[in-house]
């Protein structure tokens, strides 16, 4: 795994995911985008195996629905190759895109 591989995985799983973990993931699966759908179905299963919300009276409630739907979001992203990982092949996440560059003449001195 070179330094964009691991960049582009820490800016998708945040800063604070093991990188070791990340190396060992990529060295078994071969591409970033297996590793981050790996970890982020890992995060989902472990926040749905808990209650997704808690109340205590008059003191504070805690809910985890939207973390589940934006966590489910991103694998869906992931999965459809909506987001571009730096290894894979064609470069650009997906076959089916079409890109476009728009020229804009400089204003002169």
């Amino acid at each position: 795994m070179d330094t964009a591989i691991r960049a582009w995985l820490l800016a998708q799983l945040g800063a604070a995911t093991d990188v070791t973990d990340l190396e060992d993931r990529y060295a078994r699966l071969g591409s970033a985008r297996a590793v981050a759908i790996e970890v982020l179905n890992g995060r989902l299963a472990d926040l749905l195996a808990q209650p997704t919300t808690i109340n205590v009276s008059g003191v504070v409630g805690v809910g985890f629905s939207e973390n589940i739907k934006a966590l489910e979001r991103k694998i869906t992203a992931l999965q459809n190759g909506d987001i571009p990982a730096p290894d894979d092949s064609d470069g650009s996440g997906s076959g089916n895109r079409i890109g476009w560059i728009i020229l804009e003449a400089r204003p002169r001195r």
